[in-house]
């Protein structure tokens, strides 16, 4: 039985350039989990403890059903709404992971129940089951710790100014590396921004 990897078949998903460069993204559904407080709190720690679950629970369905596939990457858009940017404890994010397109509402629902059963985590109810599109986006591979992400976003905004966009969504990041594997400097993360033209 052949198992689908989003992550090596969606190339133009999952890749982005040194240099930021647009790309257009159509619609994928996810599992989604949003909250507030300073990444890796524990607010952030209890919804990757939820989402994650539920995405093996997903899998475990459909791969007793034929048709396996491997969980892509923990995903995140970030907020910060009429607040301090510097309080991290008013960071909103939303966690995301994306699904095949094949993955059915009723088999997501069932999943859910039985994953509550076996991980006795009642957060899991409160994760979503979703359609999402960014369209139009600047991206770029950020290399190393995410508290050295501030550079490569500024980088992010020279193109958006020299190429008269805006912002058009929240900030959107995938980790393509584990934080518990890698060493800081070598880790490689997406850096989204859903744009428009001003």
């Amino acid at each position: 039985m052949d198992k689908l990897d989003l992550v090596k078949k969606d190339k133009y998903y999952y890749t982005a350039l040194p240099d930021p460069d647009i790309r257009t993204f159509d619609q994928h559904p996810f599992l989604s989990l949003p909250g507030q407080g300073a990444p890796g709190g524990d607010a952030f720690t209890s919804a990757v403890e939820s989402i994650i679950p539920l995405a093996y629970g997903i899998k475990k369905s459909y791969k007793l059903a034929g048709k396996d596939f491997a969980v892509p990457k923990l995903e995140a858009r970030w907020w910060v709404a009429d607040s301090d940017p510097e309080d991290r404890s008013n960071w909103k994010w939303q966690l995301l992971i994306r699904l095949p397109d094949y993955v059915e509402a009723s088999i997501v629902e069932r999943s859910r129940e039985e994953t509550i059963k076996k991980k006795k985590n009642p957060r899991i109810q409160d994760v979503e089951f979703l359609n999402l599109s960014e369209g139009k986006c600047v991206q770029v591979l950020h290399i190393g710790p995410y508290s050295t992400e501030h550079i490569t976003l500024d980088r992010i905004q020279t193109f958006m100014q020299q190429n008269q966009l805006v912002p058009n969504g929240p900030h959107h990041e995938i980790y393509l590396s584990d934080p518990r594997k890698s060493a800081p400097e070598k880790m490689k993360t997406i850096l989204r921004q859903p744009v428009k033209r001003t």
